[in-house]
């Protein structure tokens, strides 16, 4: 497709693509309606080896955010009880058990993580027409993370792009159009279905993690999808789209005109879930040995209630 891309497009899209009312006034989960119960039991015939992959990357102080967007930071792990206050007596008089305890503070979205419908806003509106004034301090009271809490499985399939490129990861800056994503999973020997979980791999985190150094990972430049996916997800009917980026689609972005215009539209105008910052370099190993590039996917939020997305560790089981 060519596209210029800037406010125009977003607005010729919001209007093309829009989902509002599709499954009800009052629905919350948006593509993720595509997912049927067949689906789910299809998807569970396609484990054969008994064989789990964890997507999910470490909740440690080693993560990738550096400030560069929200002011997010890594996961801060404290303790609130240890080994060595149970043997100094600490616990003995008040708890009367000697025991261990620990608090995590993050924001949702620093690692590993799912975007609920409410994170994201077309100027006054979120997804369905729901006033972006329903978010306040006290949380997103329409299309909160909890809604999604029993929706995340169904079929997964990946589509290694750096792998069908011949390249160890995708430059910066690199745009994956539609019609590279249908070259890859013809290569591959998979068909994209209504109600699948595609994951999308550029090999940037793995780029990342071999040097040791995030460096603008989260909020900076990246390879990932064109504008012009919003039509394809669109139009394939997926459930939600993931990858091993920050933000998915591509960066700098393909217009200066707004930031991030492809979740301008995909989130407040269809209703796509998108996961982010997933962790694929064994699953992709596994599906390049064997040949086989679905799976079922697993990856339920934390219940968060009124939160904007939720961390994660979604399984690929084969």
């Amino acid at each position: 497709m060519d596209i210029k891309v800037g406010k125009k497009a977003i607005a010729e899209a919001t209007e093309k693509l829009s989902n509002w009312g599709r499954w009800g006034k009052e629905d919350e989960i948006g593509t993720l309606n595509h997912v049927t119960p067949e689906n789910i039991v299809d998807a569970t015939k396609l484990v054969k080896k008994g064989k789990a992959f964890a997507l999910g990357i470490p909740l440690g102080s080693s993560g990738p955010q550096n400030g560069l967007f929200g002011g997010r930071w890594n996961p801060i792990h404290t303790m609130l009880a240890t080994g060595t206050d149970a043997i100094a007596g600490r616990f003995d008089e008040t708890n009367k058990i000697r025991y261990a305890d620990d608090a995590l503070n993050m924001p949702v979205q620093a690692a590993t993580h799912w975007d609920s419908l409410g994170h994201v806003f077309y100027e006054d509106k979120m997804y369905n027409g729901f006033e972006a004034k329903l978010v306040d301090s006290g949380g997103v009271h329409k299309n909160g993370i909890e809604h999604t809490r029993n929706k995340m499985i169904g079929r997964g399939v990946l589509l290694d792009v750096a792998r069908f490129k011949k390249v160890e990861y995708l430059e910066d800056g690199y745009g994956i159009s539609n019609d590279e994503l249908d070259a890859v999973a013809k290569a591959q020997g998979v068909e994209i279905r209504k109600g699948d979980f595609v994951i999308v791999r550029t090999g940037q985190m793995e780029q990342r993690l071999k040097t040791g150094e995030w460096g603008g990972y989260a909020g900076g430049d990246a390879p990932g999808v064109k504008f012009e996916n919003c039509y394809w997800c669109q139009d394939k009917q997926i459930a939600a789209i993931c990858s091993d980026t920050w933000g998915v689609e591509v960066r700098p972005n393909e217009t200066t005109e707004v930031f991030q215009p492809w979740h301008w539209v995909v989130i407040p105008a269809m209703g796509l879930t998108m996961g982010e910052i997933f962790f694929l370099k064994e699953l992709a190993e596994d599906c390049a040995a064997d040949g086989v590039f679905e799976f079922l996917f697993v990856g339920p939020p934390l219940v968060i209630t009124g939160g904007t997305g939720s961390p994660i560790n979604p399984q690929a089981i084969k």
